[in-house]
């Protein structure tokens, strides 16, 4: 994104919706610190389209009853506001902006499952400025707080915490009248991709506290009773990873049935899951620790920019892995990862993309790379490395980096740091190159020197990889051994000594390496 001149510190949205059509109404109050020195500045917001869709400003006043009003122009999805007098640099600027409109897109006004009328914020990536007006860019956090005006039949959540739910009085002008007004408040800095309200007819479950934070389940009245048990999964999931990886960064969290476009989106302390994520036989456990994982990586602990997004979903997919494995035991695990490896080898041979991936189709990094890929990664971090120092490096991660925004190389630091070991080559092979390794492994029994010899060759292009490669050899009647081999070059051949020529083996028994290959024996 073009450098910025001014940093928001925070937003307070006042939003009225209605049942009699989709327009909202809104007045945004924002607070920012100017970069530089300043007259012009600018806001996300979409323009109104030809389809009579998007937000016409009316109004944007500084609030200082001393300044005169500035001057402000919508274009090309910019507000653009210049102040009559100069703003210096590091003065911190309130500003209030009312407008309304119909969302094109980002606040999705629909029916749910049920024919009930909803209304879901739907922020990721950067479809925030369709219905506020904002910094739209996920290096930019700041506190926020939403002030609900709805028809009183509506439950309305929201991030942070609830200050203040009131029926307003039916004597109010006309569109007022019969409403509630709900405001939330959430003290922690957010990217907008995770700033979001939710309205719609709701039953709700507390289900109880983990370390103080509030667990809560809100879902359509109708699959009441579904919905509140596959969702109280929630809480031991919470509990583990608060155990895992460190102190939960919200005051509550809120799992919420919803209509967006996605699966399950993890909107901080007020997780968004798709309508069907309700079976009543719980069969979305990884869905709701996915979610919850990225309260953590992705909410708190935040990418730099979109081109780091495994730092946020490789993150969510393998420590969804782990609190499987812990859970289940067993070959959990080892499936999960196997059933990863083949989505990312059939992704990788198609797209030719490096998981670290700059580009501005943010939506097309949805994919293996982000989640699978980057979830392997770590997986092969941990198995080079050992568990307590890829779990340690983890921990170190967050604390470094709550509240923060992180990059690809502040992540290899500290796992450097942690493991005294330089991991240059292995960030540089697994993230920035488009290719996984390609191995054609043969082997030989070598009856005159009692040996088996096995040989690795490389097929991939453009690249050569640095390897620890797992062989289990095991002759008749007798349990396998495992030997380590580090390939280093295109083709090398490493020899064992032969018990007897009944030799079976086997490449990569622990799904330990991601790699695509076949395993030959020559006569």
């Amino acid at each position: 994104n073009a450098q910025r001149n001014i940093d928001v510190l925070h937003y307070q949205f006042n939003i009225e919706l209605n049942d009699n059509n989709d327009t909202i109404k809104g007045l945004a109050g924002i607070s920012f610190v100017a970069k530089e020195d300043l007259r012009t500045f600018s806001f996300d917001l979409t323009l109104l389209n030809s389809a009579g869709k998007g937000m016409t400003v009316t109004m944007v006043d500084f609030n200082d009853p001393n300044a005169s009003s500035p001057k402000f122009i919508q274009q090309s999805d910019k507000l653009i506001v210049t102040s009559s007098s100069a703003i210096s640099k590091g003065d911190t600027v309130s500003i209030f902006i009312t407008y309304k409109g119909i969302p094109a897109d980002g606040l999705i006004i629909s029916k749910n499952r049920y024919g009930n009328r909803t209304f879901f914020g739907d922020n990721w990536p950067n479809r925030a400025h369709n219905w506020i007006p904002c910094v739209d860019d996920i290096a930019d956090k700041a506190t926020v707080e939403f002030i609900v005006t709805a028809p009183s039949h509506y439950q309305v959540i929201s991030n942070g915490v609830q200050v203040e739910e009131t029926n307003l009085p039916s004597n109010l002008p006309t569109g007022q009248a019969g409403k509630k007004l709900t405001h939330y408040k959430e003290d922690v800095p957010l990217p907008t991709k995770v700033m979001v309200i939710g309205a719609a007819d709701f039953a709700i479950n507390n289900i109880g506290d983990v370390n103080c934070v509030p667990v809560s389940s809100w879902v359509f009245p109708e699959n009441k009773k579904d919905g509140f048990y596959d969702y109280a999964l929630a809480k031991d999931i919470l509990s583990f990873y608060m155990n895992y990886i460190g102190p939960y960064g919200y005051k509550k969290l809120a799992n919420v049935q919803s209509k967006t476009a996605f699966g399950g989106m993890e909107n901080a302390s007020a997780i968004f899951y798709s309508e069907t994520s309700i079976t009543g036989n719980r069969q979305e456990e990884d869905l709701l620790a996915h979610e919850i994982v990225h309260q953590w990586f992705g909410n708190m602990a935040t990418e730099k920019s979109f081109a780091h997004l495994w730092l946020s979903e490789g993150f969510a997919t393998y420590l969804t892995h782990i609190y499987l494995e812990q859970k289940y035991e067993g070959n959990t695990l080892s499936n999960r990862m196997k059933e990863d490896r083949e989505s990312i080898i059939d992704f990788v041979n198609t797209s030719h993309r490096s998981v670290v991936d700059s580009t501005q189709n943010y939506m097309s990094l949805l994919n293996a790379n982000s989640y699978q890929k980057g979830g392997w990664v770590l997986h092969m971090l941990r198995r080079q490395l050992g568990d307590s120092v890829f779990h340690r490096s983890i921990k170190e991660y967050y604390a470094t980096y709550a509240g923060k925004n992180a990059e690809t190389k502040d992540l290899q630091k500290i796992f450097e740091n942690v493991s005294g070991k330089s991991l240059d080559k292995f960030f540089r092979q697994w993230l920035y190159t488009p290719v996984n390794p390609k191995l054609k492994i043969t082997w030989k029994y070598l009856a005159k020197e009692k040996k088996v010899a096995i040989t690795v060759e490389q097929l991939q292009q453009s690249v050569l990889f640095e390897l620890p490669l797992e062989i289990s050899i095991a002759f008749s009647h007798l349990k396998p051994s495992v030997q380590k081999i580090y390939i280093t070059k295109k083709i090398e051949t490493f020899s064992f000594p032969a018990v007897n020529n009944k030799i079976t083996i086997r490449a990569d028994p622990f799904t330990s390496l991601l790699f695509e290959g076949t395993i030959t024996q020559l006569q």
